[in-house]
């Protein structure tokens, strides 16, 4: 998969991308980034790339004309079919389905803004989609732009060592993941659960999605319709609440 971004800090991409899974992902080939200024594709002798907005107000705004010719290059610069976002608070906000969907694409085009904006003629006219990471303002797209690589790449096939991996992240099913525990040369076993020392594969899956279910509920009750549960899941989810409170399932199993 191959990722263009258009930013005023090219610096920024080739030292946050270099590391960890993404890193890898980019040294081995499974996915190429190429990143664009837009100041290169300016004609006067400041490079400028922003102006003052028509009727007035704080701030500058990129202008139209510099990026539009940068976009122009990026999109000629490889025959595979560019889908262009541009990082924005007033975007869609960014989930781990929207990252899967944008992995299903060839090639993905980021535009990280800088100053108040950019011209609105130029989102109109270029703009497949705007992504926000959330409700709240940053110095520019920069970051949101690496957040998008970084989940988008480690769900491109090849890039985890092991595939479940994803699978198996928050998020994927519409739940949190579960706890997680590993070998301590202090802590030993205490404080790991019973079941998931048991070998039992079985009762391992079934805790562990009774604890996703519950941690949801929990943490991100949004997130959880229980009147779509499943009858197994609602039972999970009621032995997890029963667990918290101390008292039984209302069927009279013990949790």
């Amino acid at each position: 998969m191959r990722f263009d971004v258009i930013t005023l800090f090219p610096d920024y991409f080739r030292q946050c991308l270099q590391v960890g899974v993404v890193g890898r992902a980019f040294e081995r080939g499974l996915a190429g980034l190429h990143v664009w200024n837009p100041r290169d594709f300016t004609h006067d002798n400041y490079r400028r790339i922003d102006e003052r907005p028509f009727g007035g107000g704080p701030g500058m705004v990129m202008m139209a004309d510099p990026l539009m010719e940068c976009l122009d290059a990026v999109v000629q610069a490889d025959e595979a079919l560019a889908y262009t976002v541009y990082l924005s608070p007033q975007g869609r906000p960014f989930t781990q389905a929207k990252a899967r969907e944008l992995a299903a694409r060839p090639r993905l085009v980021l535009l990280a803004g800088r100053y108040e904006g950019v011209d609105q003629r130029f989102l109109d006219a270029r703009i497949d989609e705007e992504i926000s990471l959330g409700d709240y303002v940053l110095s520019g797209g920069e970051l949101p732009a690496a957040t998008v690589i970084d989940a988008v790449v480690r769900l491109l096939d090849g890039v985890l060592n092991d595939a479940d991996s994803a699978i198996q992240d928050s998020f994927e099913n519409g739940l949190l993941d579960c706890p997680h525990f590993t070998r301590s040369e202090t802590l030993g076993t205490d404080g790991v659960p019973e079941v998931l020392l048991s070998g039992n594969h079985a009762l391992i899956a079934r805790w562990r999605r009774k604890q996703s279910l519950g941690r949801t509920w929990l943490k991100r009750p949004d997130l959880l319709d229980e009147s779509r549960l499943s009858q197994a899941d609602a039972a999970l989810l009621a032995e997890f609440k029963a667990e918290q409170t101390g008292n039984p399932p209302a069927d009279g199993r013990n949790p």
